[in-house]
């Protein structure tokens, strides 16, 4: 649970330390708000298109290898973006991150939920949440400090160091069999018998890997897109995350334009509104997902759907021309109760979805949310702050609106939710019986 946490949260550290220097980067660049939106916007493009494939690989292949793998390599990219000498090269390279989290993403998720049974998943997927947090407040902090007084490129630097460390202990963990979390809610521990080993995926060649993936893919998704519950949280999380990308990337500007905070300051202020508003707000809702949310009806998306609401609005009131002090109090109060509604769709996501099919889920769940937004999220904010002259004010209250559709579309949800998460109990308790039968 923490070490996978440590990997989002360096995952994020790294994609939102451009965040953080976005401001000294235009000027060494000389770039327009339109262009900043494309830089901060390049990775995600790359990371929803990446991410489907990943998650057929974390369904078939060994899961704590390629994560590791993984977290090396993209520590080596974050460096390689101190050296960029110009805008199209910044973008190439930024673009090549977004094959981190892709690779990362369903593979800790999928293991996450091998780890845990139902009821622990969502304090489980609380603390690899909260370190989420930890993660952006970190990129954003250090942008905002070190790209201030040593220069941003310095910046990414000191934020690729830790990742080599992280990746030794994703090494050291175990890879538990898939299904072992639904298998021990049911009572049954084989926590000593690790995943069969498995040939790697290119055992039979590149041209039989290809093939066998596409089919494979084309499986997969159809069986996901049957999951009734599936299907409208896929469209939720779309709207939701628009408006959470757009967000993040133009409040520091929204300080620093319209608040007239200091450049590095305006960036720490961000930094500390996830930090103080999302840790505890994760941490408490990984508590109501596994005590409260069982008790309520499609409680999963119910639980989501009332805290992204409130939340949103609470925000909303913080853009409307209030000076720093409340409008930045009213925001971290709005972020807690937004992190409150996290682990429960997280560990939603996965009670809907089969053991083998965890991977793929969790990688549509990227692909739709990117498609559905937050590639041009940054992008649609920055453009439109340009197009009100600087106004990133109206471009946030604007950009607001998708996470009320969003948790409507989750309130849809919670109706197929019990059915959808019963019958993958089922099919387990089946499976159990089978084999003991065989024996």
């Amino acid at each position: 649970m923490w070490v996978l946490g440590l990997v989002i949260m360096i995952d994020q550290a790294d994609q939102n330390i451009v965040r953080g220097v976005a401001t000294p980067i235009q000027h060494a660049f000389h770039l327009t708000d339109l262009q900043v939106g494309v830089l901060l916007s390049c990775f995600i493009v790359v990371n929803g298109f990446v991410s489907v494939p990943a998650g057929y690989l974390a369904d078939r292949w060994h899961r704590t290898r390629t994560v590791g793998h993984t977290v090396v390599i993209w520590s080596a990219i974050t460096s390689l973006t101190a050296a960029a000498w110009s805008y199209p090269a910044l973008i190439a390279i930024r673009s090549a991150l977004g094959f981190g989290q892709a690779v990362t993403e369903p593979a800790t998720a999928s293991l996450l939920a091998d780890h845990y049974p139902v009821t622990e998943r969502g304090r489980a997927f609380s603390v690899q949440q909260c370190l989420l947090f930890v993660g952006f407040g970190m990129g954003l902090g250090i942008g905002g400090i070190v790209g201030a007084t040593i220069g941003w490129r310095a910046a990414f630097l000191v934020v690729s160091l830790p990742g080599v460390l992280i990746a030794l202990a994703v090494y050291r963990l175990s890879e538990p069999r898939r299904g072992h979390g639904d298998r021990l809610q049911l009572g049954v521990d084989d926590a000593g018998a690790d995943e069969e080993a498995t040939p790697g995926p290119m055992a039979e060649g590149v041209m039989a890997f290809f093939r066998d993936m596409v089919r494979g893919l084309v499986a997969d998704l159809g069986t996901i897109a049957r999951i009734p519950t599936m299907r409208y949280a896929l469209v939720g999380v779309s709207a939701v995350l628009f408006t959470v990308i757009a967000a993040a990337a133009a409040l520091p500007q929204f300080y620093e334009r319209q608040l007239h905070v200091a450049t590095g300051a305006a960036e720490l202020l961000v930094g500390a509104m996830v930090i103080l508003g999302g840790i505890p707000g994760v941490l408490l809702g990984g508590r109501l997902a596994d005590r409260y949310a069982p008790r309520v009806r499609g409680g999963r998306m119910a639980v989501p759907a009332v805290c992204l609401i409130v939340g949103e609005a609470i925000f909303v009131l913080s853009y409307l021309w209030l000076p720093l002090a409340p409008a930045f109090g009213l925001e971290v109060i709005g972020f807690f109760v937004i992190a409150l509604a996290v682990p429960s769709l997280r560990a939603g996501l996965s009670d809907a979805v089969p053991a083998n099919l965890r991977g793929a889920g969790f990688g549509a769940f990227n692909l739709v949310s990117v498609v559905g937004g937050q590639a041009v999220a940054s992008v649609v904010v920055f453009a439109l702050a340009g197009a009100l002259g600087d106004n990133f004010r109206t471009a946030l209250l604007l950009v607001s609106l998708p996470v009320f559709a969003g948790a409507l579309v989750f309130l849809r949800a919670r109706d197929h939710f019990d059915r959808d998460a019963a019958k993958i109990l089922e099919a387990v308790a089946r499976a159990l019986q089978e084999q003991q039968s065989r024996a």
